[in-house]
């Protein structure tokens, strides 16, 4: 997973390791490959599929990795996200706001995925920052599984969200193309 025009990251988080390869392709354009393992004996979920509405309005297919959101949080700083914000009352639907969903991975099995991003902030990023949201498995918390080409894909309430975990790389130094130590 090396890429000579990025660098290369691994996170740890209890049963959780997840290796991040960040490059930017061009002054605003950014490009993330990533691999999460679980090592646990319990499932986890993750957040980086969007949300129901997307995908009932055609602008995800189902499965697909979302977009991030992403934030310029000062002097040059841009964070993007793979986060469940939460729907506000349990499940809300098609309605606003959109229900998130989240990629079921088992024990002992890994998670592999990418995504390219255009980041639109005000000035070209000095440093960048990507998140991954997870949360252990709860049946309560999640609904409506559905088989997509990437695994079981299934719909997350509040529980779900309040009980994400959030998994961030160190700033990655766009001029330097390295994280940052730290």
């Amino acid at each position: 997973m090396p890429d000579p025009a990025g660098a290369t990251t691994t996170l740890h988080d209890g049963p959780l390791a997840l290796r991040v390869t960040l490059a930017m392709d061009g002054p605003e354009s950014v490009r993330v490959r990533y691999r999460l393992d679980n090592g646990d004996d319990a499932a986890w979920m993750v957040f980086d599929r969007g949300d129901r509405q997307a995908v009932l309005t055609r602008r995800q297919r189902p499965g697909a990795i979302a977009a991030p959101s992403f934030e310029e949080v000062g002097g040059g700083d841009v964070v993007l996200r793979h986060v469940a914000s939460s729907p506000a009352g349990g499940f809300t639907g098609p309605t606003l706001p959109a229900t998130p969903l989240a990629l079921r991975l088992d024990p002992d099995a890994s998670l592999e995925g990418e995504f390219a991003f255009a980041i639109p902030a005000t000035t070209p990023p000095r440093r960048v920052r990507w998140c991954l949201g997870v949360a252990p498995f709860d049946a309560e918390a999640f609904l409506a599984p559905e088989t997509v080409a990437a695994g079981s894909l299934w719909q997350a309430g509040d529980g779900a969200a309040r009980a994400q975990r959030t998994l961030c790389t160190p700033w990655f130094d766009v001029a330097a193309r390295a994280f940052q130590p730290g």
